[in-house]
């Protein structure tokens, strides 16, 4: 999709998934900034209908402000090959691949990209021992925003108490201790290669949760992030071979942690996320701004990017 011409954008948001609220958000971000570059803007709640609403609309293009299962993880993707609707972000493929963290991080292993070890374990296990050496972090294999997130520090605590509400099987990774940092990166458009946007490092009184990311005041983001010149290219380069391995497109955000005890040999990469948030709080928005891009100009960069076979 290219051109500067108005365009019918339908804003995907909403969802069944646990990041709903999130999603929601994001989506009436979007839709105001579309609007402003000039669009034609239709907002649909997606649900079991979604194919009828959107045989209904026909529009040019379908701006995904999903998040989590079913509109992350390839599912909505397939959809929209189906209908032959022209979409944002990733494909079917990438969203699958980088909606399991598991599997991303083999992706990362192929491609020489450092990750930390993790077991994939039964909830009933977790909750009954120590199933790596603490400290370690146990999370869904399959979801975003740090739902259901525990950190265990220290081998006198208890093992963690799962809520029933977690998958049967999760993930239990080494923790590594340090900074959280991010680098968005905006996939190749017009012969261009993809480039990274900068590093952020987002500061907290404690844990990166769901709360901290999503609540005004959670987190603090420092952008660009005080850190060495060497750390900050190595979070770009790898932001751009990871989003590059796993076939992205459009825009993605990777995730890392900084041990700057260790220096370069401390920064490892968490996950890779294929519809990154695009709330008030939203470090990718953030990023763009900083490169040059105002809201409205970067959801309008993604709805030009927009095709199918993606």
């Amino acid at each position: 999709m290219s051109g500067r011409t108005s365009l019918k954008v339908a804003v995907l948001m909403g969802g069944p998934s646990a990041e709903r609220e999130v999603s929601l958000s994001s989506g009436r971000e979007c839709a105001k900034a579309l609007r402003e570059a000039g669009h034609e803007v239709i907002e649909i709640d997606a649900g079991a209908d979604l194919a009828a609403r959107l045989a209904e609309v026909r529009p040019d293009v379908a701006f995904n402000a999903l998040h989590g299962r079913r509109g992350e993880d390839g599912v909505v993707q397939g959809l929209l090959e189906w209908l032959r609707i022209p979409y944002t972000h990733s494909g079917v493929l990438a969203s699958a691949l980088a909606m399991d963290k598991a599997r991303t991080k083999d992706i990362y292993r192929a491609a020489g990209l450092p990750v930390v070890e993790h077991v994939i374990a039964a909830r009933d296990a977790v909750r009954a021992a120590h199933v790596m050496p603490p400290p370690y972090v146990v999370k869904p294999n399959n979801e975003g925003s740090s739902v259901g997130v525990y950190l265990v520090r220290e081998a006198s605590e208890a093992p963690p108490a799962l809520a029933d509400t977690m998958p049967d099987s999760v993930m239990v990774e080494a923790f590594v201790p340090g900074r959280e940092l991010t680098t968005t990166v905006m996939g190749a458009s017009g012969g261009a290669p993809a480039r990274a946007l900068g590093v952020t490092d987002i500061l907290t009184d404690g844990w990166y949760d769901y709360d901290a990311k999503y609540s005004t005041g959670g987190s603090r983001h420092v952008c660009p992030a005080d850190i060495p010149e060497a750390i900050a290219a190595l979070c770009e380069a790898h932001a751009v071979a990871a989003h590059e391995a796993l076939g992205c497109r459009g825009v993605s955000r990777t995730d890392f942690r900084w041990d700057e005890a260790r220096g370069a040999d401390g920064l490892v990469l968490l996950e890779t996320n294929t519809q990154p948030g695009m709330t008030p709080t939203s470090l990718s928005p953030e990023q763009a701004q900083r490169a040059g891009l105002s809201f409205a100009e970067f959801c309008d960069w993604m709805v030009r990017d927009a095709s199918c076979d993606r």
